[in-house]
């Protein structure tokens, strides 16, 4: 794939020249707390919103942080000399991170932007000029074959990645390289895969300028540069998974009809999985006349596999093409181009039945069980990220509930997990309430109505008593049949342990 009107990017080979650049901006302060103690708040948030003015402001002076953002976060020209007293500026020119302009000035050849790690690392991600989040372009720079920076998907998939030790770990459209970045903090070995050659190229930039080891990077699309033979302990993707009529822009079009492409990297997943592996994507689906979209995905699960998969949003196909097209920079394109595209969208949209798009996170573990489990709702309240220890007591309740009859439930010992609160919903003065909500303030931040007996258990279990010797106590102040109630609350019990409300005490 050639792209003969993107610039030249920095020498990937030049590791020393990536590590005396690393040093400097470290120095200098050019950190993600750095950034913001020199910008303030309005102006370090304004930049997420493509707006420079206030930080060409908050950088006019000659310090060596206000030269950094000017350079490489603003795209600006600055002297030589001044860019000298702060960075070793003839290995920058020689490599190819900085160019000549002017006679006088240099100017960056890409973006390159603090980032904090979840460990309170610094990090740097390599993008192409103008497309950062809040790139000094703005959005509507973009051309076939730019490789985009670290946006909400972005942090939203490193957010609910399962983070534990693991031998090998797969990055599929690895784009800048922030997912495989991580993985490199928790895996011995990283393969990168991207479609575009150019994203390959900034992976391996980024890496190295963030002082992580390098990843084996392979060019191809889903799973074609991975060998058949090849599993895996952890696969990501933020894929290119925008549903649009062709594919115009590498970084978000996947080039398939309509979802197939999610489908099919998710379908692929399992067999590339080794055993208690976890894949995680971000993804859209359709919303098909005549067809339940839970069904829909429940189809995409892999043989093999237990399955989490949370739809955070839905938008009408008005909307999505609205977001997508504003996305491109069409909306400030000719009016007539613009509403020929819109057109467009709709026509194939209206060819699919589709009525509307779904967003949401998918994972996969790879189970030995005869039964998996595969849940898939709805969720689009407020959550807490980083939400990956979430994701893995989930699956690891799965295991429990599935090993657990109702007897072994009752024989149990739980635990109310932390930061759970009951509500009590009622009339003002009424002596009962109607309803008893619990509700977790961590994590997923659910919340789901429960009966006073329900309320009762919970606020109970603290790992000392047995769930039926609660439930007989519970009996005996309520002037209930314990036997009935031991035969009608395992239900209760077990969506409460299921919903993250409960947890088996140890």
């Amino acid at each position: 794939m050639s792209h003969t009107s993107l610039p030249p990017l920095p020498s990937s080979d030049r590791v020393d020249v990536a590590a005396r650049l690393r040093d400097a901006l470290l120095g200098a302060s050019f950190t993600a707390d750095g950034m913001l103690d020199l910008l303030g708040a309005p102006a370090y948030t304004a930049l997420a919103r493509s707006e420079t003015v206030p930080a060409l402001r908050a950088t006019r002076g000659d310090t060596p942080l206000e030269t950094l953002v000017r350079l490489f976060l603003l795209q600006q020209p600055v002297p030589h000399t001044r860019v000298a007293d702060v960075l070793p500026v003839e290995d920058c020119l020689e490599s190819g991170w900085l160019t000549r302009v002017g006679g006088a000035e240099v100017t960056a050849t890409v973006d390159v932007r603090p980032y904090g790690g979840p460990g309170g690392e610094d990090w740097f991600i390599v993008s192409d000029l103008g497309c950062a989040v809040g790139g000094a372009g703005g959005i509507g720079s973009r051309e076939e074959g730019v490789v985009l920076g670290v946006g909400g998907a972005s942090t939203t998939l490193a957010g609910i990645t399962v983070r534990e030790p693991v031998a090998a770990a797969l990055d599929l459209g690895t784009g800048s390289g922030i997912q495989a970045l991580h993985a490199a903090q928790h895996a011995t070995r990283v393969t990168a895969t991207d479609l575009n050659p150019r994203a390959l190229h900034i992976t391996a930039l980024t890496l190295a300028l963030s002082g992580a080891p390098a990843a084996d990077l392979r060019e191809g699309s889903l799973f074609e540069p991975v060998a058949d033979d090849e599993t895996y302990d952890l696969i990501v993707s933020n894929p290119p998974f925008v549903i649009s009529p062709g594919a115009r822009l590498t970084y978000r079009d996947g080039g398939m009809g309509g979802d197939d492409l999610c489908r099919t990297l998710v379908q692929q997943s399992g067999d590339r999985l080794n055993e208690g592996g976890y894949a995680q994507f971000l993804a859209n689906w359709q919303h098909v006349e005549g067809e339940d979209w839970q069904d829909r995905l429940r189809s995409w699960v892999p043989r093999g596999c237990d399955a989490w998969i949370v739809q955070r949003e839905v938008q009408d196909i008005t909307q999505y093409a609205e977001l997508w097209l504003r996305d491109a920079g069409d909306h400030r394109s000719d009016p007539a181009e613009y509403q020929a595209r819109y057109d467009a969208w709709l026509d194939e949209f209206e060819a699919r039945k589709v009525k509307a798009v779904g967003f949401g996170w998918i994972t996969l573990r790879r189970t030995a069980a005869a039964e998996p489990s595969i849940t898939v709702e709805e969720w689009p309240h407020p959550v807490e990220q980083p939400l990956g220890d979430t994701v893995r007591a989930h699956f690891a309740r799965i295991d429990f509930l599935r090993a657990s009859d109702d007897a072994a439930l009752l024989a149990g010992h739980f635990r109310l997990t932390a930061e759970v609160v009951q509500e009590q919903v009622g009339l003002p003065g009424a002596e009962d309430p109607e309803h008893v909500v619990l509700r977790q303030n961590r994590g997923m931040r659910r919340a789901t109505k429960v009966d006073t007996v329900g309320a009762g258990f919970a606020g109970v279990c603290d790992g000392t008593l047995s769930a039926g010797r609660i439930l007989d106590a519970i009996a005996q102040l309520v002037g209930e049949d314990p036997v009935s109630l031991r035969d009608r609350t395992p239900g209760q019990i077990r969506l409460l342990v299921e919903q993250g409300f409960l947890e088996p005490a140890e």
